[in-house]
């Protein structure tokens, strides 16, 4: 991180992890965005689009809609975009599913936002992209911040059909910042700190995150990628701003605890043991007791990044529980 940015708040970065992958403040009075009234074209074998629904409070939501077959939908985490899917998507394309993902709000190729940068409204804009494309026995994979979305989406609009299995990897629930009640969660003035350097030198922040923490790249012996680092700050650098900032608000204090309690459909809680973004102790360990029907599979060594470094891996993982 560059000599502008406080080193206090870069060694309380560093030091926790920089527990970066976004939750959000809980807005009890959001509604479902409304799409556009432009209806999905039919599908053909080979298809593979791109496009935009428009929400009611006019936000423009990117996403991709690739192939035929069952659909799977993945959610991203902050502050990238659909492209940090690049190898789930390929890989699922090649085994005969449809695959969707969406660039979050303030996100990618999204309208960068000033409001509704919080779960609520991610989870409201994802129903809204569910019913534009009327996708029925969905899978729906986050990873991160994407975790959370699909925790909320599952719970408050997964019913009917819509969803047939989650899963969650490296996931932010059930609740990231310390509290009575989560007493080993993260200090807020860990996640003051990421809004300090996010505001100071947003370009080197997103520089230091993926070539340390995030795929454990500051780790002895790693194998270490500059196109995965480049490719990480491109996709944040895309993103808005003033949503990055709100999004790190929405990742640390949101709760999915009654989230994840209402899940009924399987649902697999991927999740590194070396992830220092999201330490697992109080993540995925408490995430896989509160749902009815999780499963949870430990990874010996892997980082936050996991579905990039260990792509075949989770990929092959992934396919046998979406066949099971």
């Amino acid at each position: 991180m560059s000599q502008s940015i406080p080193q206090a708040t870069r060694r309380g970065v560093m030091t926790a992890g920089l527990g970066l992958a976004a939750a959000a403040a809980i807005s009890p009075f959001a509604q479902p965005a409304q799409a556009s009234t432009k209806q999905p074209t039919s599908k053909g074998k080979d298809t593979m689009s791109s496009s935009t629904i428009t929400t009611k409070d006019g936000t423009q939501i990117f996403y991709k809609d690739w192939g035929t077959g069952q659909p799977i939908v993945f959610h991203h985490g902050w502050p990238l975009s659909s492209d940090d899917w690049d190898a789930q998507m390929l890989f699922f394309l090649h085994q005969g599913y449809r695959v969707i993902a969406h660039d979050r709000r303030g996100h990618g190729r999204s309208s960068q936002t000033a409001t509704g940068n919080e779960m609520d409204t991610y989870a409201a804009d994802v129903a809204a992209l569910a019913e534009h494309l009327d996708l029925k026995g969905a899978i729906h994979v986050g990873h991160s911040t994407g975790g959370g979305e699909v925790a909320r989406y599952v719970a408050r609009y997964g019913g009917h059909g819509r969803v047939s299995k989650a899963v969650l990897i490296g996931a932010v629930p059930p609740i990231m910042v310390k509290s009575d009640k989560n007493p080993g969660g993260l200090p807020l003035e860990v996640f003051d700190g990421f809004r300090t350097a996010l505001a100071a030198n947003r370009a080197q922040f997103f520089r230091d995150i993926p070539a340390g923490p995030f795929y454990g790249f500051n780790r002895p012996g790693a194998a270490v990628s500059q196109g995965v680092i480049d490719n990480w700050w491109r996709q944040g650098m895309m993103g808005g701003t003033k949503a990055h900032y709100d999004c790190i608000k929405a990742f640390s204090e949101t709760d999915f605890t009654e989230d994840l309690k209402k899940i009924e459909v399987p649902t697999l809680v991927m999740h590194g043991d070396d992830d220092q973004i999201v330490p697992i102790a109080d993540s995925a360990l408490l995430s896989s007791k509160l749902l009815k029907n999780g499963t949870l599979k430990v990874y010996k060594g892997f980082p936050h990044g996991m579905a990039t470094t260990h792509a075949d891996v989770i990929n092959t993982d992934l396919l046998a529980f979406f066949k099971a």
